[in-house]
């Protein structure tokens, strides 16, 4: 499958695992595939709705400011998601998996339009542990898009450099991160964010 990089907001792939999730719709036409654009563009910009738009496969995500507060709205640039996984989650995130948007893309030319939100696994911003409290490393990257090209809209998911974190100073937290860590790799994330785009491009 291509990446859909026309915001240039995926990085390059240095070490670690790749992860893709992609899902496609073909409209009849220009217009209804415009319309599907927008409406999938509305669901990713509400993180704090994925797992409604994608079932209870999705990890539950709740947006918050650059203090941990949680807020409502779209993402922006700066927020954080707090991530409750299946399962145990960390003690440095206070029992949460947390990501930064590091970056906030679109793009539009011609017959093409396309948007991106690019997260990086982070500390807890409520806390001032600088651990990064995530199962996955620091180096590791999500980038979410929505496109359209023509007639055919796009969801997709890309992980890149994707490790688990073996940072963690506390030893419950080592022993977690690297054992969700191996099973997120090997499975949950691709299954998850499968979900996550099917529900992106569904008909409303």
């Amino acid at each position: 499958m291509e990446e859909k990089n026309y915001t240039n907001v995926i990085p390059g792939q240095k070490e670690g695992e790749i992860i893709h999730a992609e899902s496609l719709v073909e409209t009849e036409n220009v217009h209804m595939a415009k319309k599907r654009f927008e409406s999938a563009k509305l669901k990713l910009l509400d993180v704090n709705n994925w797992q409604k738009q994608a079932g209870k496969a999705l990890a539950a995500f709740q947006l918050t400011d650059a203090a941990g507060n949680d807020v409502t709205g779209p993402v922006q640039e700066g927020y954080y998601f707090k991530i409750d996984i299946p399962g145990p989650g960390s003690n440095a995130g206070e029992g949460f998996d947390w990501v930064k948007v590091e970056k906030m893309e679109e793009y539009q030319s011609g017959d093409v339009e396309s948007i991106a939100i690019r997260v990086r696994p982070a500390s807890n911003p409520a806390t001032d542990n600088n651990e990064t409290a995530h199962f996955y490393s620091s180096d590791s990257t999500s980038t979410f898009t929505v496109t359209r090209e023509g007639n055919k809209v796009t969801a997709a998911v890309y992980d890149r450099n994707t490790k688990a974190n073996a940072e963690s100073d506390g030893i419950i937290d080592k022993i977690r991160d690297v054992l969700v860590g191996m099973v997120g790799i090997a499975t949950f994330s691709e299954m998850q964010w499968k979900s996550l785009t099917n529900g992106l491009i569904a008909e409303d």
